[in-house]
């Protein structure tokens, strides 16, 4: 690690605190930045040292880290009524008006919305969802749950059961009966030969094949993610969804659409299945709803999941979950105004004007040889990094090669994220022309970089 000062912000944050998802040799080597504040889509850290982040916190500053109107909302909201539940038949006022506000922007007519600190809890609560009604409706075997390799879910332990990625056997997970069917990740595991469309067929009987093994009387439910967000930005194959929809139809399974990514403008629409053309039986929702301004998750029942939850109720009069902060009024009054700042204020206008600018300026960069693919759609996009293009060889794993070029563009002011052998980018959706030129400008200078040190 850097010398440091012994009552330094770095040293202090080594000596107490715990990283999550971060590589430790990195802040052996590096040192922890430590942040103070932003100004539009800029961190700075307390070296004075100015980052344009186009991680956008965790995918969910949207609206950048100094927006007036969403820190008033929640200083209006503080001074009125600063906390409350949503128990025993009380819940504040901003809470009713959010629920009304969600479903009036879903894609239902009609439905019911229920309310978390985080979209972990909210993927983890709608599984219980799942497993009440099953409970209720007299098939209690039928707690199976289905997600695809790669997928990001959360992290608590039903939400990192659903995750498939390898890290999680350092917990002992998954547990037993969460299934993780094929990536749709066409590029990495499309066969040779094989066509997209070819690619959608396979995976579409695949999960015909694994309902009927399995037995459908035995499967909640279905769980994506429009795009895999924190697999490395894996939009899905042409025509996958009205194909998985059609095999779960059949097959009277619930498709939940994980939009805790895509949800309120990141694709370019309000909700990521719009962008992909189908229409789920339920929505999950956190990052953007409240434009990272409050810790929030939300679970969204369209008309027949909200109808099958309230029979599964009235027998024993409750729905025995929740949790203390729950429907929060000041978080409920951010969200309010975050969803008016992204749909009436012209953020998601934004992200459609600037996709193109975005993806042209990437796919410039991606012509280097070590690039092996460009993914992407709206603001969220992947490059991965190779040692052979045409044979798509990975780098050896040893070199630890996205989390190297992640840590250069820091050293060049930028912040991205390192995925695997990817690195995503997934900015502010208030990106001017300037500064998306300058984080292009600042990815580019860092792999050359990086390229040329590997080579």
């Amino acid at each position: 690690m850097p010398p440091q000062a012994a009552n330094s912000w770095e040293a202090r944050a080594e000596e107490f605190s715990l990283y999550g998802f971060t590589d430790l040799p990195s802040i052996r080597e590096r040192g922890t930045v430590v942040v103070t504040h932003g100004e539009g889509p800029y961190i700075f850290d307390t070296n004075g040292k100015k980052y344009l982040d186009s991680n956008s916190g965790l995918w969910n500053m949207v609206a950048g880290f100094d927006h007036p109107g969403l820190a008033e909302a929640a200083k209006t909201q503080y001074d009125r009524f600063p906390g409350y539940h949503a128990f025993f038949g009380r819940m504040s006022d901003q809470t009713v008006e959010l629920s009304e506000r969600l479903i009036g922007v879903s894609p239902w007519e009609r439905g019911k919305v229920f309310y978390t600190n985080s979209g972990s809890e909210a993927n983890d609560t709608m599984v219980k969802m799942l497993w009440f009604m099953a409970q209720a409706e007299g098939t209690p075997h039928k707690r199976k749950i289905l997600t695809r390799g790669n997928a990001y879910h959360g992290v608590t332990a039903v939400s990192a059961s659903m995750t498939a990625k390898p890290y999680n056997s350092a917990f002992g997970l998954p547990l037993p009966g969460f299934i993780h069917l094929t990536c749709p990740h066409f590029w990495r595991e499309g066969a040779a030969g094989e066509t997209e469309s070819e690619f959608t067929t396979r995976l579409t009987a695949e999960l015909d094949h694994v309902i009927t093994h399995e037995g459908a009387d035995t499967i909640a439910g279905f769980f994506a993610e429009p795009v895999l967000g924190a697999g490395g930005v894996i939009p899905p194959p042409a025509g996958y969804f009205q194909m998985i929809q059609a095999v779960l139809r059949k097959h009277g399974i619930p498709l939940i659409s994980d939009e805790v990514i895509c949800g309120f403008g990141r694709t370019g629409n309000v909700w990521g299945c719009e962008t992909y053309g189908f229409v789920p039986d339920v929505i999950i929702s956190s990052k953007a709803l409240t434009a990272g301004y409050f810790p929030m998750g939300a679970v969204m029942l369209g008309p027949d999941m909200a109808d099958r939850l309230q029979a599964a109720i009235d027998p024993i009069e409750e729905f025995p979950h929740g949790f203390t902060a729950s429907g929060h009024p000041v978080g409920c009054a951010v969200a309010l105004k975050a969803i008016d700042v992204v749909l009436k204020e012209g953020l998601m206008e934004m992200v459609r004007a600037g996709a193109g600018r975005m993806e042209a300026g990437l796919r410039e960069i991606a012509q280097h040889p070590n690039i092996g693919e460009l993914r992407g759609v709206g603001y969220m996009w992947a490059l991965e990094a190779v040692r052979d293009r045409d044979g798509k060889v990975p780098f050896e794993g040893h070199l630890s090669v996205s989390e190297r070029i992640a840590n250069t563009c820091t050293d060049h002011g930028l912040i991205c994220r390192p995925l695997g052998q990817s690195v995503v980018l997934c900015p502010p959706f208030i990106l001017s022309d300037g500064q998306m030129d300058e984080m292009c400008e600042k990815l580019e200078a860092a792999l050359r970089q990086v390229f040329a040190e590997l080579a």
